[in-house]
């Protein structure tokens, strides 16, 4: 179980440059402060992951995700707002490049994450870098042991928070969204294509 005092750790770990392995509402993750650039590296190396691919930045409160990405706005923010918290990463116009650590090779393109959690991680005020807690290509992990142990030992905070899911969330494209209305799942994980359709209609 996830405690206050877990939540709390978890931000510390983010404050002095640390990174995580934690529950999120799918998938256990890895997790930094996004503009903590040689954290950020190390996760990748250890991931035997390219730093051109992009990570998501997940913020654990809807309202402070669209507090704080101020230029997020018209028929885009709406869709933000009928889509999280839940299980899905929605990829956004990027203009100001924000959290530019987490965007890959596209600085202008930014993957947002609010999960929708049952546990005190969802009092956390700190939006970080998430990638899943896995080696590139490999199984995504339900259970912390499923965690390759390389990840784990290299973490300076592991949190156990029981058997999750294990599928990743709906990638949805909401690039063009705000001239055509259009989108598009670029992966299908574990929210549903149609429940999608229902709240964007």
């Amino acid at each position: 179980m996830i405690t206050a005092e877990d939540a709390a750790t978890f931000e510390r770990c983010m404050a002095v440059g640390g990174f995580a392995v934690f529950p999120a509402d799918t998938v256990y993750g890895l997790a930094c402060d996004p503009d903590a650039k040689e954290t950020v590296q190390r996760m990748h190396l250890l991931k035997r992951r390219s730093m051109d691919k992009p990570s998501a930045v997940m913020f654990f409160d809807a309202e402070l995700a669209l507090e704080t990405l101020t230029e997020l706005e018209g028929p885009v923010r709406d869709a933000a707002q009928r889509l999280l918290p839940g299980a899905v990463t929605l990829l956004i116009p990027n203009p100001s490049h924000r959290f530019s650590l987490a965007c890959g090779a596209d600085p202008g393109t930014l993957g947002l994450r609010v999960p929708k959690l049952d546990t005190e991680l969802r009092n956390v005020r700190w939006p970080v870098l998430q990638t899943s807690a896995n080696f590139a290509r490999r199984p995504d992990p339900r259970r912390l042991q499923d965690v390759p142990v390389g990840l784990r030992d290299s973490a300076e905070l592991v949190l156990d928070g029981g058997e999750l899911p294990g599928t990743p969330s709906t990638v949805i494209d909401l690039r063009d969204y705000a001239k055509t209305g259009e989108y598009a799942i670029v992966r299908q994980g574990l929210f549903p294509a149609d429940e999608v359709a229902s709240r964007l209609q």
